[in-house]
């Protein structure tokens, strides 16, 4: 079984794969998507979406980096596969199942499932234009308005020579609510024979059993759940071997917290790092219910000074209660 991390815009950046990569399961990420339009884009585009170009297409931890196109255009999405090849893109990832709506107005995402023959079109002119070493992944979703194109869509994706193809369980206007039709995709394996990996609702290790049950795919790709619960891909990995390795508890993450702010402080400007400490907190109240009480501390904090020492002031506290925990 390979685990992926999902490519999240505005949320599973640089930082965030450095982070979650070093904890162990993920086998692959992908970058947020890199908006090609109607030219090809300078080397600093794509180097700035993912810095792992520098370091050999991986995170720290080794896990190999996909670039993720988002375009409408065969042509164009072709030269910006094969620069992005060029510059050491461990794989190049396609984005057709964006649901946002300024994407979906600007000929991007999953807006372009409502025409297969252009979803093959560019798939193919993309495979044609990268060297034969370099993986070309889709992403999609299992339609625009609903699923009657789904079977249509794969077997182009597959014609066009893909190396794998990736299936969110929902069609665009599900957008996020559950549930996630795994179903679905099982019915899109049957007629392909390239390999499927399952994407939708997978928040625990029991989740991707079933998932891996019901859509028939070994491999998988791990999202939200993946920042409510940092540790999942590790859990669900050991889950599938047999393993019952200790989960994290809010005592590990709070370390995590900080660690994530220096990344942010050492990839983004100063003013700006302290946001995606605060998007994550968001996340992780979700399973960690004393993340909402840093949330509510540092919502209005501005100074990663001041954020940082809130931080250790709660790092600072976890530890006086587990020492008073085991002198008890």
């Amino acid at each position: 079984m390979q685990l992926m991390l999902a490519p999240m815009e505005g949320v599973i950046d640089y930082p965030m794969r450095e982070l979650l990569t070093a904890l162990g399961g993920v086998d692959r990420c992908v970058t947020e998507f890199v908006r090609v339009t109607g030219r090809l884009l300078p080397p600093r585009v794509f180097h700035r979406l993912c810095p792992e170009l520098a370091a050999g297409g991986t995170t720290a931890s080794g896990v190999p980096v996909y670039v993720q196109l988002l375009g409408g255009q065969a042509a164009v999405m072709a030269e910006n596969a094969a620069r992005a090849a060029e510059l050491g893109a461990a794989g190049i990832d396609l984005n057709f199942g964006c649901p946002a709506r300024t994407v979906n107005r600007s000929d991007g995402g999953s807006v372009i499932l409502r025409e297969p023959q252009r979803v093959h079109a560019i798939a193919a002119a993309v495979r044609a234009a990268v060297p034969a070493q370099v993986p070309v992944t889709v992403k999609i979703r299992l339609g625009y308005e609903d699923t009657s194109l789904l079977l249509d869509i794969v077997r182009g994706i597959e014609a066009a020579g893909a190396t794998e193809l990736t299936v969110h369980a929902r069609t665009k206007r599900h957008g996020y609510r559950p549930p996630a039709y795994w179903e679905e995709i099982a019915r899109a394996r049957e007629v392909v024979s390239l390999n499927v990996i399952a994407n939708g609702e997978i928040w625990s290790p029991a989740d991707a059993l079933r998932c891996r049950q019901v859509s028939g795919c070994d491999d998988l790709m791990l999202g939200r759940g993946a920042l409510c619960r940092p540790d999942l891909a590790r859990l669900v990995a050991a889950a599938a071997r047999g393993e019952a390795p200790a989960s994290l508890h809010w005592p590990d993450i709070l370390p995590m917290l900080l660690q994530f702010l220096e990344l942010n402080l050492a990839h983004y400007d100063a003013c700006y790092a302290p946001n995606p400490l605060k998007q994550w907190l968001v996340y992780l109240r979700a399973y960690f219910p004393q993340a909402a009480a840093v949330f509510e501390q540092v919502k209005r904090l501005r100074d990663p000074a001041q954020v940082r020492h809130a931080l250790l002031a709660n790092l600072r506290a976890a530890a006086g209660n587990e020492n008073t925990a085991a002198a008890a």
